[in-house]
């Protein structure tokens, strides 16, 4: 397992104990970080107006479209250590 990879684990087990709860903004980031660093582009189908959480989500993943798993990551890795 590369470094990154166990620093972006540890970071999400970290996201589980943050001092404070973010606000929306910043938990949607949290969010799609986390898929982009995972899973990488978004391939999913977009879910109707109906679900307007899950629309929210996949639009915040969508615009990371491009962004390398490993610089997700990173991202992911920095801004939960700047929230803790």
């Amino acid at each position: 397992m590369s470094a990154l990879k166990t620093a972006f684990d540890n970071a999400m087990a970290d996201s589980k104990n943050l001092s404070e709860r973010p606000d929306n903004a910043t938990l949607l980031k949290i969010y799609a970080l986390y898929k982009q660093g995972s899973t990488g582009d978004n391939t999913e189908k977009k879910p109707g107006f109906s679900d307007m959480v899950a629309r929210v989500k996949w639009d915040a993943w969508s615009h990371l479209k491009g962004t390398s798993q490993d610089d997700a990551m990173q991202q992911y890795i920095d801004l939960i250590a700047e929230l803790s």
